[in-house]
């Protein structure tokens, strides 16, 4: 089955460590450029479910700016609690300039 992409943003709206927040579908999800790839994940941390937008990124991670919950942003999975439940991760991808992310996956 191949996944449809929506076209959600453009490459200049992310600057490194940039943050963005989209609805696409129904779904909240967080686009982020850290160092120099982008992601998309769940914009909710699934520990209390505040917004992930504004944590702090290191590592190739992302931290809840409310509680410290850390989540890998390539996969979703819980890197340190009070959080134990993973988020969801978005397949991405970059063409001309455009960001696509792709609900299934």
């Amino acid at each position: 089955m191949t996944m449809k992409y929506h076209v959600v943003a453009t490459t200049s709206e992310l600057e490194e460590g940039g943050q963005k927040f989209i609805e696409l579908e129904g779904e909240e999800i967080l686009l982020v450029k850290h160092n120099g790839e982008y992601y998309a994940i769940a914009y909710l941390c699934s520990h209390a479910e505040f917004g992930l937008e504004g944590g702090q990124l290191q590592d190739g991670c992302i931290v809840c700016p409310y509680h410290g919950a850390e989540f890998c942003l390539k996969d979703g999975s819980v890197q340190s609690p009070p959080a134990f439940e993973p988020i969801k991760s978005y397949p991405l991808k970059v063409e001309d300039n455009a960001i696509a992310v792709a609900l299934g996956g």
